[in-house]
């Protein structure tokens, strides 16, 4: 592995119209907050730091413009969203170097998200043809004899959108795209480190045809204007992705309105002894270590047939040296910095704990400013937060079991349970830990760091509540409302 490459600075191609976004116009808060290039800390630009009073006026607006505001069809949002996801591609390079320089991507995996992003938007747009109910069986009962009716899907109203900063585009996508084609408002709060862009992105749906009323950018700390947003009495469902402590506040704050909530993952692989061992290892790798390992997906612990313990260990070491540590601009890095420097020095001191408790260190267990090299342990202390707790860097353990019953126990032995992987040639083996682990999904012959943007998305126990991917959010951001008409009245 290198050594970090800094590139040297250079300002933003793009700058906001302004620091936030609220009823129907860019505006700058009465305070600011910064936003800093965790690579280098240099200064990229500031950001409205809204007050609870300006949380109350961007709601407010929105929650106006859905109640009494122009009609906004099913048709026009299906046109708005389209146009939408056709100009995040056109501005490839700009919104790829905005998510790069405040947050963690390289700049090829910034423009890996650009894509995702838009193709989040085709999926929402979709969506606005499957808006439909069915009539209801009014005379299959006495009561209802003389009567008929239906159902319609309805926007729920007004949709409070809370993002992280690992994937700040895509992921407001999945929050923005299908709130507007249920035909919500939105307020979005986006990640303290990463609100230029969410900016960025309003701006795009703006110039797409999205009514100004509809959605509101507010910029600011979770303490603040993430508190105010989610516990305001106008907003109607809040969709919220982050650690599940933090998810625990959101829903204190929130009170008794509905949720969506994406809180995390510990994810295993399982490598069974009939696998092969190198495309295990370099799904593993991959899966541990992009986005420097700043994931929710991310691989951490690794279960392995003590057979082929050996081989995979040696190959995930072999393709963990290869990995280029350096400056997220340079397309040849496979490994930026992570967030901040606290949170290098986090995932430095769990490591060192886990070390202390006995743990090898096989590959990496660096760190240099907000960079931490990939690292790779085995010998892991059950107890260990590298191994109970999600690390959201990049650290993977390797451990050897004796039985695939043991590989699904250990597997499982954690609060987590958003994916998995499992790799073996045997179909049934496959499909029969699929069942038995308590996971929302399994990968099968590939690692758990794989998502498409239609399939459900989310898990049990401290992974979530609800699920996000296009359809099922959309469904969750709309409610049924009954028509019935008494005949002869």
């Amino acid at each position: 592995m290198t050594t970090v490459e800094t590139a040297p600075a250079t300002p933003l191609t793009w700058r906001p119209p302004a620091g936030a976004l609220w009823s129907g116009r860019w505006v700058d808060g009465a305070s600011t907050m910064p936003v800093h290039d965790p690579e280098d800390g240099r200064l990229l630009g500031h950001v409205t730091d809204t007050s609870p009073a300006e949380v109350d006026e961007a709601v407010t607006g929105v929650a106006a413009a859905v109640a009494s505001g122009a009609s906004w069809p099913a048709w026009r949002r299906r046109e708005a969203l389209d146009t939408a996801a056709g100009l995040v591609l056109r501005h490839r390079e700009r919104l790829a170097e905005v998510i790069s320089r405040e947050g963690c991507k390289t700049l090829r995996e910034a423009n890996g998200e650009v894509s995702r992003a838009a193709e989040t938007l085709r999926l929402s747009a979709q969506q606005t043809h499957r808006l439909t109910g069915e009539t209801l069986p009014f005379s299959d009962t006495s009561r209802g004899e003389g009567r008929l009716g239906w159902y319609t899907r309805e926007p729920v109203g007004v949709v409070a959108a809370i993002t992280p900063f690992n994937d700040p585009l895509n992921l407001v996508a999945h929050k923005v795209g299908p709130a507007l084609a249920g035909g919500n408002g939105v307020v979005l709060k986006p990640a303290e480190a990463t609100p230029l862009t969410a900016l960025a992105f309003a701006e795009i749906l703006l110039d797409a045809g999205v009514p100004a009323g509809r959605i509101a950018v507010v910029p600011g700390t979770g303490g603040g204007a993430g508190r105010a947003l989610v516990s305001h009495p106008l907003v109607d469902l809040v969709s919220f992705t982050g650690g599940h402590r933090t998810g625990d506040a959101v829903a204190g704050a929130a009170g008794a309105k509905k949720t969506l909530m994406e809180l995390g993952g510990n994810n295993a692989v399982l490598v069974l002894d009939d696998a092969d061992t190198r495309a295990a290892a370099q799904a593993v790798v991959a899966g541990a270590f992009g986005v420097a390992g700043q994931n929710c997906l991310s691989v951490q612990r690794v279960f392995v047939a003590a057979r082929v313990f050996a081989p995979l260990l040696r190959d995930v070491l072999a393709a963990t040296e290869e990995l280029r540590v350096g400056s997220k601009a340079d397309l040849r890095t496979d490994i930026g910095p992570l967030i901040s420097e606290r949170e290098a020095r986090r995932v430095e001191e769990w490591v060192r704990e886990a070390r202390e408790g006995g743990a090898v260190v096989r590959a990496g267990g660096r760190r240099d400013g907000t960079f931490y090299w990939p690292t790779v342990l085995t010998d892991v202390p059950a107890d260990a937060k590298v191994m109970t707790e999600e690390i959201f860097g990049p650290v993977l353990v390797v451990e050897p079991v004796d039985t695939v019953d043991q590989a699904v126990a250990r597997a499982n032995d954690t609060r987590y349970g958003l994916q998995a992987g499992v790799f073996t040639t045997s179909l049934d083996t496959a499909l029969d830990i699929a069942e038995r682990l308590r996971v929302g999904a399994v990968m099968i012959n590939d690692s758990s760091d794989f998502r498409i943007d239609a399939m459900p998305f989310g898990g049990p126990k401290r992974s979530g509540v609800g699920r996000e991917g296009v359809r099922y959010a959309v469904e969750a951001m709309t409610e049924p409302k009954v028509v019935a008409v008494r005949r002869g009245a």
